[in-house]
């Protein structure tokens, strides 16, 4: 048999990983290995696309607030300021909870923007999807919508171009009229949408005395929603301390039934009889904000009836995020 001959393999540029472009996953990768790019640096790219950020909205100016209009809050809108201010032609930016048709962003006509945080992401890094949507809809035709992504790995977050001191300042809507600012010539699709998200609201109400609670109606009963700042374990130890005291209620006929977890924080929930009112429940909730955190400096040991009310706590938590 003859010989095979020698192979031999031409030399290729070497790239540094931040050289090497986006291709198509089955395409050969630009680095010049011989694999495909989906099992060369687009592994990388995808890794880095996909990996969970735990708290996607740490470091902005009223992350608990963020944490509510993303997971609990149906209809509200906030003015944002950015880094760098306003583009020109672009006379404000929004944030809404959702938007008509469940869009990602809309530059309305008139230039201004709304950006929707209730929708589904392409990455485990909100703050970046977020990001890229709102970077595309400040530069999108007025009138348009704007549609999902994955955002690159690479690209900023919300933390990069939203101004840091900005105040965070929700408005708790009841319904979603802020979509159409002329009814009139609303499209039919668009009115549609509106009169299922209307129908859809659930009545609420951020409290005035402290931060980033929200009292909520539904049929049977009422709720308030508090996302807290504070470190999970250290909270958990806090909030079952004042449990096994009898100090974590909200006043008669309430109780703190659990709590959830998103995005990093921790979201206690309170059930209220039907008859209070957002309005009732301000002095109690002030006054528990002082009970909270003289229990959130305590340094002792939880003691047996304290360890018995934080694991009831702890098995009535749910993860939303």
């Amino acid at each position: 048999m003859a010989k095979k001959r020698p192979q031999t393999k031409a030399k290729r540029p070497q790239l540094d990983d931040a050289e090497v472009p986006v291709v198509g996953a089955r395409e050969p990768c630009p680095c010049g290995s011989g694999r495909r790019y989906k099992a060369c640096h687009g592994r990388n790219a995808a890794q880095a696309t996909t990996a969970l950020v735990q708290r996607p909205f740490e470091g902005l100016a009223g992350e608990c607030d963020w944490v509510a209009l993303r997971e609990l809050v149906p209809a509200a809108t906030v003015e944002l300021t950015l880094r760098d201010g306003l583009p020109e032609g672009v006379p404000s930016v929004t944030l809404a909870t959702v938007l008509p048709m469940a869009w990602p962003a809309l530059r309305r006509d008139d230039g201004s923007v709304l950006l929707g945080l209730q929708n589904d992401t392409a990455s485990g890094d909100i703050s970046r999807d977020l990001a890229d949507t709102l970077a595309r809809a400040l530069t999108a035709k007025p009138g348009t919508p704007v549609q999902g992504r994955r955002a690159p790995a690479d690209g900023p977050r919300l933390q990069d171009l939203l101004a840091p001191e900005g105040a965070f300042k929700p408005e708790v809507r009841s319904g979603f009229e802020f979509w159409v600012p002329d009814p009139d010539n609303a499209t039919p699709d668009v009115t549609a949408s509106l009169e299922r998200a209307n129908a859809a609201a659930i009545p609420t109400v951020r409290l005035q005395g402290v931060d980033a609670a929200y009292w909520c109606e539904t049929p049977d009963k009422n709720h308030l929603r508090w996302v807290m700042p504070h470190e999970e374990e250290r909270l958990l130890d806090a909030l079952a301390r004042l449990h096994a005291a009898g100090g974590s209620s909200l006043g008669e006929g309430t109780r703190l039934v659990g709590s959830f977890r998103a995005h990093g924080l921790t979201v206690p929930v309170w059930d209220l009889p039907s008859g209070v009112t957002a309005q009732d429940i301000e002095k109690p909730a002030a006054e528990f904000a002082e009970r909270l955190a003289e229990a959130l400096a305590a340094e002792a040991p939880l003691t047996h009836d304290e360890r018995r009310a934080r694991g009831g706590l702890t098995n009535r938590q749910v993860t939303l995020s």
